[in-house]
């Protein structure tokens, strides 16, 4: 079989651990070793085809790994849930101190508390939304 053969069945073979295990590696690996078939391919020798194996690799590795961290520590842009609301302004309802209250939060009625123990918001009063704690928000 010629060497090209071989190079394409190394690219096959790295790409089923890519499949199975989801590391990027394998993949860049497979990448290799169809630039070293394509070598093989138009005449280049074994030492060519090792060349051109470890440099697209490497190429690649070094590429798209930093890339993939960067992505992978992003988060997400579009908040949903209770996670959307904090941050949010309410109107107070009922008087909100450290024990309780209520508010209302994007069209809803909410129980409230102060962040602050101390501090109190009259109704009428706007505050925002720190946190939300259970079914409480938690203002300031």
């Amino acid at each position: 079989m010629d060497a090209w053969v071989w190079w394409l069945v190394a690219a096959v073979g790295l790409g089923i651990p890519l499949v199975l295990t989801a590391m990027p590696e394998f993949g860049m690996f497979a990448v290799g070793a169809v630039a070293s078939a394509i070598t093989a391919g138009v005449g280049g020798d074994i030492v060519a085809q090792v060349l051109v194996f470890a440099i697209v690799s490497t190429a690649l590795t070094l590429a798209v790994r930093p890339l993939a961290k960067r992505a992978a520590g992003q988060q997400p842009g579009l908040r949903s849930g209770v996670d959307a609301l904090q941050g949010k302004q309410a109107v107070v309802l009922e008087r909100v101190d450290g024990q309780g209250g209520r508010i209302k939060l994007a069209g809803e009625v909410w129980s409230a508390r102060a962040l602050d123990t101390n501090a109190a918001y009259e109704p009428g009063s706007r505050v925002d939304v720190a946190e939300i704690d259970g079914a409480t928000a938690v203002v300031m």
